[in-house]
Order: C-alpha cells, then structure tokens, then sequence
C-alpha cells in the first residue's frame, strides 16, 4: 500500500530514541519503550504536491523525501497503515531539517 500525501501534507515516520541519539553519554542504551513522550524528530516518507495560493498559485514543496526533519510536538495526526505507525502533518508543522 502507498500512501500520498495531499497539498501541503507531509507523511513521517517518528525515530526511534536510539535512532536520534544512540545512547546516554555513558554509554547506556535507553529502550523505546522507556520514552512515553510524543515524538518531535523524524524522517520524510513521503510529500504532497504543494499548497495552492489563494489567486490558484502552486507552491511547491521545500521538505525531500528521505529528509531528517523537528516537527512541533502535537502538530502532526497519527495514523496506523499496516500496523505501522506514521504521522501526517503540514508543511507549516515542520521546524527544521536536520542535516548531518
């Protein structure tokens, strides 16, 4: 199954707590399953085609595919395909990208 986001949507998948940081400066790997906390890092599944203008003006994307990406905390909308989970939020939701 595919899923396409519409407009100005952007489909993210949450990293993983080991995914963002590994481990404790001492070198303990914290579990996922420690971190209840809402996610606020994750990579770019896939992108929508853009926002349209109000005078019918498409704006395209500025967020890739594949990016590595700060959302605000409770922008994005969870959903579950395939029992796995995914976010979708606006293109307005994304704070930043990470680039390493």
């Amino acid at each position: 199954m595919t899923i396409k986001p519409l407009g100005d949507r952007v489909l993210l998948e949450a990293l993983s707590r080991e995914e963002r940081e590994g481990k404790t400066a001492s070198g303990i790997v914290i579990p996922d399953t420690a971190e209840k906390e809402r996610p606020e890092e994750g990579r770019v599944v896939a992108v929508g085609s853009g926002k349209m203008t109000d005078d019918g003006k498409m704006i395209p994307m500025s967020i890739k595919v594949g990016s590595r990406v700060l959302f605000a905390k409770y922008g994005p909308s969870e959903i579950k395909v395939e029992g796995k989970e995914y976010l979708i939020a606006r293109e307005e939701d994304i704070l930043a990208v990470i680039e390493q």
